[in-house]
Formats: C-alpha cells, sequence, structure tokens
C-alpha cells in the first residue's frame, strides 16, 4: 500500500540524513523525535489492523490518504531543502534565513500528522466506524464465487492427469498414520478443480469411510470450520442446532464422528499456517505445505494441454476448431499464459461470440482484458484475494513489479537495489537491507506472486518473473493508490495528473516499432516531484529538471543490440543530478577519461552502474562517497586514495561490490578503506614490469569478501610468476572465479582445494595449465558448481567421489583433449547436472555412461556437440544439441 511506503521512505530519508557523517541538511533533534515518535505509530497502526471488525473500508481508504499525503508533504519538503542546500552556495546569512523558514515548514507537517496520529488513536480507542463486510465478502470468494465460475460450472481439468493420479495414490496408499497432502500454486492454476476432481471419484468415494469438505479463508472461524465438518458427516445434524454449541462442545463432537474410521477432510483455500486417515489441503502459500511432507505442487500447463483447454471450454472436442481458427486460437492460448483459470475464462467468451478469424484476432491482441474483465472480473477478484491477503510490508514491493514491461525477466540482484533505494524495506537489527529484501522475495515466492525464472550457479535466484494477469493486477492497484505511473509509447495520450506521480515507468514493446514519443516528452518537461524513471525505449530522456530524482534506470541493454539505436546518457549530465540513490544507464565516451569531481554531490547516491566499452578514471572524490553500496563500470580503473590527515576522514563502511576493475593495485591504504567488500571483480592489462607494483597479498585484508573473480591478460605470461605466487585467497571465498592465470594444477591443492566456504569454482580461459589434474581427499567440502572453460592442455583428471562430496553441477567447456568425465564423478550422490559444451568425443561418451549408471537417480546432461553424430543419445533427461 502506498501510505505503508511512504513512511518507511520518510523513516528512511530522515536516517539517512542522521546516520551520513556530511549530511547536507541539519534536522531539528526535537523535530525528529517528533516525527520518528508520529511515523512509528501511524506504521504500527497499519502493521496492525485488519479491514473489518470497527474500521469500514471507506474510512481505512481515506485515512491511508491523509498518511501518504501527509508522509509525502514532508518528504518533499526535507527533500527540496536538501536539494538547495547544495546547489545553493549562499552566504551563511541567507543559509540562516532559509533554516528557519524550513523549520517553520516542517513544524506545520508534524502538525498534520500528529492531528492524523490523534484521530487514529481515536478510532481505535471508541471504535468509530461502520462494521466492514468487505474482507470476509472477498475471502468467501475462493469457495462459494468459484462454485459459479466456468471452470467450476464444468469442473474441467486438462493437464493435470499425472498429478489426479499421484494425489490419488498418496490419499489411497496403505499407510496407517494420519498423512496430510497439500496442493499448492498460484490463484487461478487449478488446485480447487483438482481436488474437486479428486474429491469426487468413486474410488475415494469408496476408500474412505467419511468425506468432509471445508472452504477456508484467511479470516477463518474454528467453530464455523467445525460445523462444516459436522454437517458434511452427519445428515441428522442441523446448523440451528450446532450454532448453539460452544468450540469445545463441536471439537469433541467432531473427534468422536471420525475416531477409529478412515476419512478424508478437504480444506480449500488455507491461508495460515486418524487410522489411514487423510487431509488435503489447497493452498496458494509454499510455507504453509510444510506442514505436510507429501505436497503436491501445481505449474502452469505448457502450450499443447493450454490449447486443448481451450478448445473443450470452447468446443466439444478439439477436432471440432475450424482450420481457419487454429493458428490465432493456439496463439490466444499461449497468451493465457499456461493459467487454466484465464484459458477457461477467455474460452467461456469465445464459446458465445463470433468465430470468425477477425474477432479471434481481435481476442488475441486482447487476451489479458477480456480476462479481466469477463463474468464481472471474475479471474481479477480471484488473483486479487492474493494481494489482500499480503502482510503489509510486502505489499509496496508486489506492487512495485508491475513497474517493469510485460513478460520481462527481472535480473533480482537490480530488484533487490530498487526495492532498497526506493525505500520499501524495513529495517531489521544486525541484517542489512539486502539481506531483507531477499527474504521479502523469497515469502513472495512462497506465495506464488513471483516466479523463479533461473537460479545461479549456487542455488539463489538469479532471475524472477511475474505472471500477465499478476502484472495487470498490479498496475490496477498501483493507479487506484497513485503508486506509480506506466505509460506505453504508442498511447496517443497522456493520462492527466501525470505532473504529480512520483514513479513513472516508460515501455516500449519489441514489437512496437513505430511509435511516437512526443507526448511522452512532452509530459515530461514538468514532473517536478518525481522520484523515478524506469524506462525501456529507443529514445534519450532530456534530464530536465528532475531536481529530487532518486532513481534512474535506463540501461536497457537488449533494447540497445536489437534495435541498434544509440540512447546514451552523458555521465557529465546524469551526474548534475544530486538526489539519486540509484544510477544505472548506457553511457556514451566521456569528454575525458574520468567522470566529473563535482560526483561528490550525489550525497546519498548507493548503486552506480554505468555500462559502456569505455575506460574511465574514477576522481579521488570517489571516497568521499560513504554511502556507496554498489559500483559497476565496464571497465574502471579506482587509483589509491589521496593520503593526510584530512583525506583520511571517510571509510566506505557501506561499499559492498565492485565489479570490472582495472589493474587494481590492492594496496594496503585503499583496501582498509573498504573493509566490507563482499564482491570484487578485477582485471588486469600490464606490460611485464607493471606487475610488480600490485600487492595481491593484501587482498587478505578482505576479511568480508565472498565472491572474487580474478582475470589477467599479460603480454607476457612468464610476468605472472611473482604476481600469481602472492595471489591470497581468504575462506571467506564462496565463490572464486579464474581467468588468465596460468596456474599449475598441483597449485590447485595449496591455493584453492582447502577453502573451506567455497561453493562455487569457475576456471576460465587459461586459468590452469598442464595435461593431468589429480586431486586429494579432504578438499572441496563444500563445492557445488564446478566450471572448466579452455583449459585446452586437460587430458587426463583424476578423482573419486569423496574429492566432490557436495557437487550438484558441472560444467565443461571447449575442453578438446579431454578423454574422459572421471567415473567418480558419477558416484558423487549430490550430482544433478552434468554440460559438455564443444568437448572431445571421448568425453561425451564418458558422460553417456555415467547417466546410464545414474539415471534412475534424475541425473541431467546437457550436450553441445559441433556436428550431428551424438543426436542418437538424446533422450528425455540427455539433451543433445548440434552447435
Amino acid at each position: 500500500m502506498a501510505a505503508y511506503a511512504a513512511l518507511l521512505s520518510l523513516k528512511y530519508i530522515i536516517q539517512q540524513i542522521q546516520l551520513h557523517p556530511c549530511p547536507p541538511i541539519s534536522l531539528d533533534q526535537n523535530q525528529v523525535e517528533s516525527l520518528t515518535d508520529n511515523l512509528n505509530f501511524l506504521q504500527d497502526f497499519l502493521e496492525g489492523y485488519s479491514y473489518g471488525s470497527s474500521i469500514s473500508r471507506e474510512a481505512v481508504d481515506v485515512l491511508e490518504s491523509r498518511i501518504k499525503n501527509a508522509a509525502l508533504a514532508t518528504e518533499d519538503l526535507i527533500e527540496t531543502r536538501v536539494v538547495d542546500q547544495i546547489h545553493s552556495g549562499t552566504t551563511a546569512h541567507a543559509k540562516k534565513i532559509s533554516s528557519g523558514d524550513f523549520h517553520q515548514d516542517l513544524e506545520m507537517v508534524i502538525q498534520d500528522m500528529g492531528f492524523i496520529k490523534k484521530d487514529v488513536m481515536e478510532i481505535k480507542e471508541n471504535h468509530i466506524g461502520i462494521e466492514d463486510h468487505l474482507l470476509r465478502k472477498s475471502s468467501t470468494l475462493g469457495g462459494a464465487g468459484a462454485s459459479s465460475s466456468p471452470l467450476t460450472r464444468q469442473n474441467a481439468m486438462v493437464g493435470f492427469d499425472d498429478l489426479l493420479i499421484e494425489v490419488m495414490d498418496k490419499l489411497t496408499e496403505r499407510q496407517s498414520n494420519l498423512r496430510i497432502i497439500p496442493i499448492v500454486g498460484m490463484g487461478g492454476i487449478g488446485k480447487t478443480t483438482l481436488a474437486k476432481n479428486v474429491y469426487a471419484k468413486p474410488l475415494i468415494m469408496q476408500h474412505f469411510d467419511i468425506r468432509a469438505w471445508v472452504t477456508i479463508s484467511q479470516n477463518y472461524n474454528v467453530q464455523d470450520i467445525l460445523i462444516e465438518i459436522l454437517l458434511c458427516i452427519s445428515k441428522d445434524e442441523s446448523l440451528e442446532n450446532l450454532s448453539a454449541k460452544s468450540e469445545g462442545e463441536l471439537g469433541e463432537r467432531v473427534h468422536k464422528s471420525l475416531w477409529g474410521r478412515r476419512y478424508l477432510i478437504v480444506l480449500d483455500d488455507i491461508w495460515k499456517n486418524g487410522q489411514r486417515s487423510r487431509i488435503m489441503i489447497t493452498t496458494r502459500l509454499s510455507d504453509v505445505a510444510s506442514i505436510g511432507s507429501h505436497d503436491i505442487m501445481m505449474d502452469f500447463l505448457n502450450e499443447e494441454k493450454s490449447w486443448d483447454l481451450l478448445c473443450r471450454s470452447v468446443f466439444e472436442e478439439e477436432d471440432d476448431c475450424p482450420p481457419e481458427l487454429e493458428e490465432i486460437g493456439k496463439k490466444i492460448a499461449k497468451n493465457c499464459e499456461g493459467l487454466p483459470l484465464s484459458i477457461v475464462v477467455i474460452g467461456g467468451h469465445l464459446a458465445k461470440s463470433k468465430r470468425t478469424r477477425e474477432h479471434w484476432e481481435y481476442i488475441s491482441e486482447n487476451t489479458n482484458t477480456i480476462v479481466n474483465l469477463e463474468d464481472n472480473e471474475h479471474c481479477l477478484k480471484v488473483l486479487q484475494l492474493s494481494y489482500n491477503h499480503l502482510p503489509v510490508h510486502l505489499k509496496p514491493c508486489f506492487l512495485y513489479m508491475g513497474v517493469f514491461p510485460e513478460d520481462n525477466k527481472i535480473r533480482v540482484s537490480c530488484l533487490i537495489k530498487l526495492w532498497v533505494s526506493e525505500g520499501f524495506v524495513k529495517p531489521i537489527n544486525g541484517k542489512s537491507l539486502e539481506v531483507v529484501s531477499g527474504k521479502y522475495l523469497q515469502e513472495l515466492c512462497d506465495r506464488n506472486l513471483i516466479f523463479i525464472h533461473k537460479r545461479g550457479s549456487y542455488g539463489n535466484i538469479k532471475f524472477c518473473s511475474i505472471h500477465d494477469l499478476l502484472r495487470d493486477l498490479c498496475l490496477r492497484e498501483a493507479e487506484r493508490e497513485k503508486f506509480f505511473y506506466v505509460t506505453r509509447l504508442h498511447e496517443p495520450t497522456i493520462a492527466q495528473g501525470i505532473n504529480t506521480q512520483r514513479r513513472i515507468g516508460i515501455h516500449q514493446s519489441m514489437s512496437e516499432k513505430d511509435y511516437h514519443p512526443d507526448p511522452v516528452l512532452h509530459s515530461l518537461q514538468y514532473v517536478p516531484l518525481v522520484r523515478s524513471l524506469i524506462c525501456y525505449f529507443e529514445e534519450r530522456l532530456p534530464l530536465l529538471d528532475f531536481r529530487l530524482l532518486r532513481v534512474l534506470k535506463v540501461d536497457d541493454k537488449k533494447l540497445l543490440i536489437d534495435n541498434n539505436i544509440q540512447h546514451d546518457y552523458s555521465v557529465e549530465v546524469v551526474f548534475r543530478l544530486v538526489n539519486p540513490r540509484f544510477i544505472a544507464i548506457q553511457s556514451g565516451r566521456p569528454k575525458s577519461s574520468g567522470f566529473p569531481s563535482s560526483v561528490n554531490l550525489l550525497w546519498n547516491l548507493q548503486t552506480l552502474v554505468v555500462n559502456g566499452t569505455w575506460d574511465v578514471v574514477a576522481p579521488c572524490e570517489i571516497w568521499n562517497m560513504t554511502q556507496l553500496k554498489h559500483v559497476h563500470f565496464d571497465r574502471l580503473e579506482l587509483h589509491d586514495p589521496p593520503t593526510g590527515e584530512k583525506d583520511d576522514k571517510f571509510v566506505l563502511e557501506n561499499l559492498q561490490t565492485l565489479t570490472n576493475i582495472r589493474n587494481f593495485k590492492c594496496g594496503e591504504v585503499l583496501l582498509k578503506r573498504i573493509p566490507n567488500i563482499n564482491k570484487l571483480q578485477i582485471f588486469y592489462f600490464e606490460e611485464p614490469q607493471g606487475f610488480l607494483s600490485y600487492c595481491l597479498d593484501n587482498l587478505g585484508h578482505l576479511h568480508k569478501l565472498e565472491s572474487l573473480r580474478f582475470s589477467l591478460y599479460p603480454i607476457n605470461k612468464p610476468s605472472l610468476n611473482d604476481l600469481v605466487h602472492n595471489f591470497i585467497l581468504l575462506n571467506s571465498l564462496k565463490k572464486l572465479t579464474l581467468e588468465g592465470t596460468y596456474l599449475k594444477w598441483e597449485d590447485m591443492n595449496t591455493k584453492i582445494g582447502l577453502l573451506p566456504n567455497l561453493q562455487v569454482l569457475k576456471l576460465k580461459a587459461n586459468s590452469f595449465v598442464g595435461p593431468e589434474w589429480e586431486t586429494i581427499e579432504g578438499q572441496f567440502c563444500n563445492l557445488r558448481y564446478l566450471l572448466i572453460n579452455m583449459c585446452s592442455d586437460l587430458e587426463w583428471w583424476m578423482t573419486d567421489s569423496s574429492h566432490f562430496p557436495r557437487l550438484e553441477h558441472l560444467v565443461l567447456q571447449q575442453l578438446d583433449k579431454l578423454n574422459e568425465i572421471p567415473p567418480g564423478i558419477g558416484e558423487i550422490p549430490t550430482l544433478q547436472s552434468i554440460e559438455l559444451n564443444l568437448c572431445h568425443d571421448d568425453a561425451v561418451i564418458s558422460a553417456k555412461r555415467i547417466f546410464d549408471e545414474q539415471e534412475d537417480l534424475g541425473l541431467r546432461v546437457r550436450v553441445v556437440a559441433r556436428d550431428s553424430h551424438f543426436e542418437s543419445l538424446a533422450g528425455p533427461n540427455f539433451q543433445v544439441e548440434t552447435w
């Protein structure tokens, strides 16, 4: 919700000013205490209240709007003061006058917030407001509402036959203990339909003495649940008699009715955490599923099954579809992205509309809009439940997903930085905001609102995505709460009120070639309150008077590559903004080799991403940017900080990430100024004598370093000896990538194998040389992922399963001489996959041999070969591609 996000954002601004070693403005301590007290009270209120009981939804909307507006007004006042102060350079007298005005204005907004606090206290104490049944009505939508939907009406289930059999097997297998079987998946994916199909099967009806179906809501009542169970169990019971009994009496009666009998109880739509009896639950929450040991995960339908379900919804049989509609019909099915509810809803619309190609093409171009409006917005209401039931701290982060384009694969590391920069993340003592954000993301994944698209090399979520219908829900809620505004460049007009928006997303679909950016660019000439611009389009934004801007993300590499359009941003121009926390741009070559020394005026910059294929030298002023957390350039030279009593006053304690740093000298003074670096990528282009000035042994000062990439591109290979032998690797390392180091394989035992926390090891071109690698026991104790790429000397690899006891993924690339993958690799119990890319034929044959021996354990193999003669080996889990 926008009000909660505004409170968190304002608290974050105040905290940043208070903790900054050299703040641009000072705040009166009494005002800070008063303001913080009000903010904490209102935050607790928003976290604690639930719709219903004594507060009407209408009253809540009014309250939230007042809270949001008061917080935003305070934010505007403080940040305007910050920007003015940085830009001013005024005299002491002028500062004194403006400080007085600022103090007075701040006192007024504090008073306004105090009035809101007083009203909230009155509401809480006196229970002012009419009873609101909105949530109860929406909570039963998944039960009562679903019964009238096309999906339930037809009781159609397509594409889940295997799951149907699996559930029935779990329900009927001969185990004497009580079992709980959760069915888990996104809203609308067919959990209830699957459960109803199972519930009504004759085999299930005969197997259980008692069956009961209960629809649950988030604000469930135990007494009502017990009554529903008793009404299912006994026809002699009446609602009137049971309602008069206490919860204890009802529980005792249920216990007596079920004791000694075989029963199946279905609890449909769970939101919170006998002999051979079963309890089957359906839920959208993966963490709720943890109460059972045999959960069923429901995934999206593939294109074939989606088309099958659409045909059954529109026609009697798939063969009834006219040939001229088949191609466009399959496109409509694909547009539903595998969500059964969406397919059935669009199928119901097609069944009662004109069956012409023109009409179906219209449906294809407007699938999501029609799905959301059809059947009294049933589909949208089903998905709305998931949003309504979110804890308040997750709502801003979920809504923010709508600011990204449709079908976008979102890089998680970027998403987390954006959440932090927007001020959405509630601090938790002892944990960084990035760690808390990661937990938020996992919670949203567990609720099946965000989907994991790809995992990284050590199991972390690398890319995520969101279903188009959930994105539409985000856009709808964001528009209602004025949380952000997203425009598309093909729209002829821009919505009124864009000049008051604080977050703006500008998207251009990759298929929209004839777009006209003028309306958007014209509208952006006056957006004085805008804090965030996230843009994906083929035009350079004029960085006009975005003086309060905090987030600028205009680094869409895909758009640049696919369309060959230069929309670079000048570093000099971007750095005139002084309020940003997050900058990610595609930049052209700067006028000089460095970027402006005025960069340190960006008082609160946390993330700086500049993509461009040029070298840049960081100015010494960068060592005064105490809020920096993440710095990425394609090539950046970072010189030692200036020395002297005045220059040593700042340590960049927040800095966590430095990537693509060229010729990093690792001086002791420099490393002491960045003690908390977590991720470091360094590379070297040097003449032989140049390496003598590097002190790689000083890397030992970085005790929190977990990820290191070290690349050498020397002109003279022998010059590496002295440099590499001074190379110290810390026990804290979890991920290590080496390239061009020309180490000998025996060096592995002394430098890398003993690292106790190493989980990912990537050995890239010429990192190791020599024909033989023999490992020894007691090393690589935690290694999960191993990549060997272009170590072209390697012929023989001798190892045993005990030498890599936890290895999960093995990737071998362009190893032209490797004779075989050691048989012991196949005996590693944790091994999940092997990938070979352009390797020696004998290595591929050995992979097939390992696969045949381990196929029953779920091993997957992927082979990319230079010709097609290995295609005959292909199978379900043995994939073969020709390069």
